[in-house]
């Protein structure tokens, strides 16, 4: 269990910048929506005017996302029977950007995709209930559809309601209604349940998939939760998407499973591409007596140090570093310990942030080490983030510095899309095979030295998935965990040598964690803190899920009481009763 500053740390394709979603685009299925056999219940005027409340509300929240541009990030993984582990992976899909959903929606369309193996040109029209259909595959372009539900027209016009039953998700009180469209009410109309929340009838999650013209097609099946980001305002934040069967799926995938993830609500709308308003996050102070002069070398060292906050600020500009957070203080306690125990010498304290994607990386900016939250989240133990720390505190520590052009502004004003484009962070394999000798040597002299099996045993995972989830181990910014594009190895495979082989029949062999471990985000601000959810006993091997998607589930909170708590865990304590890992952002459990 990874134990840090007295709290715990439980738990091939990159398709570049675009507009990101995953679209599920019409197809063929032999399977039928049936109406209940059950009689519809009379609705109480309570629910209708629940129902009415919620019709009303999402045009609101239609018009709350035409006023933003937040970063949206999907990642997909297609699965394969397996007879050990149930399913494995066999590949994976990444998209990330900035979305400004005011052109999305105004637009009412969206363009087609490139065609690639295993990507089919298609287009959709949803917002104003229209809808194209064409064969099911990932697109880069699309997705409102499970963010709004049906903004125009989820109303008792268009559909039938039938109450379930009263529900709890966290500490919000629930109405749950059976939704179906009315016979002729269109295509592209949405069926399966809604969650409304009982004081302000806001929808706060939908669960389901969409109808076409004749009900001879279905869409994916997703799970779109909201979240109370400001006071009377439920925005999306998370979806699930999940799919099953022959023709339903590409190639040779047996079903997949896919999460998108929405943040930066409160990042404005970029005017431009030479818009070049900052937000100030680090700034340099000069500490300094005003008396004293400033040497050769200090000036030096400033110059670099305001690269350093620049490049920082543009990056939480463009919605892809978190805001400061307790959370940094918990990684930068367990660099100190390597620090410490190894009698560094630094002119300054190094400080650490967490990058809010999910491919699997970390990187240096002057004097701040940066890991994305893929990463944090993946990793078991203590000793595995120490060994992550110390590739990059070994770049620190041997001078690999940022490029100091970005110390002039001017540098950095380009549009938040081309941000990862334009700012080069990764070191060379030069750089990077020295501090791999570094870290090893930092790592044998840490507390750590006893343990590192198990960050070795985090990384010979890593090595066995690598070929099957390439879109993970693309790094974005920083450093990849791999000597070369070919993922055979990985920098710190001294670690490697070190850990006992892979035996997923083992229970209480914990390598690596699902993906959602540790960290939540709060979709508003960009801060982050760790979850703190029931560890969960791991009954077989196929309940380890090593870097693997799963499954969402919140529990929610009003705006103000409490932060919303992804409530189900990941691959958890073994058959003793022991925890193993931690918190998990989405989970089958």
């Amino acid at each position: 269990m990874m134990r840090l500053a007295n709290l715990t740390l439980n738990s091939r394709r990159n398709r570049g910048l675009a507009f990101l979603l995953l679209v599920s685009i019409a197809l063929p299925a032999s399977a039928r929506h049936r109406k209940s056999s059950n009689p519809q219940a009379k609705l109480t005027p309570e629910m209708v005017r629940l129902i009415d409340q919620a019709s009303m509300h999402e045009k609101g929240v239609l018009v709350a996302l035409q006023q933003r541009a937040p970063v949206v990030e999907t990642y997909i993984q297609d699965f394969k029977p397996d007879t050990q582990l149930s399913a494995v992976p066999l590949d994976d899909h990444y998209f990330l950007g900035r979305v400004d959903f005011g052109r999305v929606i105004e637009d009412n369309r969206y363009q087609e995709a490139a065609t690639k193996k295993k990507m089919y040109k298609g287009s959709v029209m949803f917002v104003n209930g229209l809808t194209k259909a064409f064969k099911i595959e990932y697109v880069a372009q699309g997705f409102v559809q499970m963010l709004l539900l049906d903004a125009n027209h989820f109303d008792r016009q268009h559909y039938n309601f039938r109450f379930v039953r009263r529900e709890f998700l966290g500490d919000i009180r629930t109405y749950l209604f059976d939704v179906s469209p009315k016979p002729g009410s269109g295509p592209g109309r949405f069926i399966g349940r809604v969650w409304i929340e009982d004081t302000g009838g806001n929808i706060v999650r939908f669960s389901g998939t969409y109808t076409s013209r004749n009900g001879r097609h279905v869409y994916y099946h997703f799970d779109s939760w909201r979240t109370n980001v400001q006071p009377g305002l439920w925005l999306p934040t998370a979806v699930y998407a999940e799919e099953h069967g022959p023709g339903k799926v590409p190639d040779e995938a047996n079903f997949f499973r896919a999460q998108t993830w929405i943040w930066g609500y409160s990042l404005r709308i970029p005017a431009s591409n030479s818009d070049n308003e900052t937000v100030k996050i680090d700034a340099v102070k000069d500490n300094s007596e005003s008396a004293q002069d400033v040497s050769p070398l200090q000036a030096s060292r400033m110059w670099t140090q305001q690269a350093e906050s620049n490049i920082l600020d543009r990056l939480f500009q463009a919605g892809l570093l978190a805001a400061p957070s307790n959370f940094d203080k918990v990684l930068e306690q367990v660099t100190n310990n390597l620090i410490v125990t190894n009698n560094i010498s630094l002119p300054e304290p190094v400080h650490c942030r967490v990058l809010l994607t999910t491919p699997l990386e970390s990187l240096t900016i002057g004097n701040t080490i940066v890991l994305s939250k893929g990463l944090i989240d993946t990793l078991p133990y203590e000793e595995d983030l120490a060994s992550v720390l110390a590739f990059q505190l070994a770049h620190l520590v041997l001078g690999h510095k940022v490029d100091t052009e970005f110390a002039f502004p001017d540098n950095l004003m380009f549009a938040d899309q081309a941000t990862i484009r334009r700012v080069p962070l990764r070191h060379s394999d030069a750089e990077n095979q020295v501090a791999a000798r570094k870290a090893l040597d930092f790592l044998t002299n840490s507390p750590y030295k006893d343990k590192l099996s198990n960050a070795g045993l985090y990384f010979r995972m890593v090595e066995a998935r690598a070929k099957t989830l390439p879109s993970l181990m693309q790094p974005q910014l920083g450093d990849s965990l791999f000597t070369s594009s070919t993922n055979d190895q990985v920098w710190l495979s001294g670690l490697v040598a070190k850990a006992p082989k892979l035996n997923m029949d083992n229970l209480r062999q914990i390598a690596a964690l699902p993906l959602g471990s540790h960290l939540r985000v709060n979709s508003w601000d960009d801060s982050v803190d760790q979850m703190n959810s029931k560890p969960v006993v791991v009954l077989s091997p196929s309940d380890k899920m090593p870097l693997e998607l799963t499954p969402i589930f919140f529990r929610l909170r009003h705006f103000g009481d409490a932060i919303t708590i992804p409530a189900s865990t990941g691959a958890a304590s073994p058959g003793n009763g022991t925890s193993n890992t931690g918190d998990s952002q989405g989970s089958a459990h």
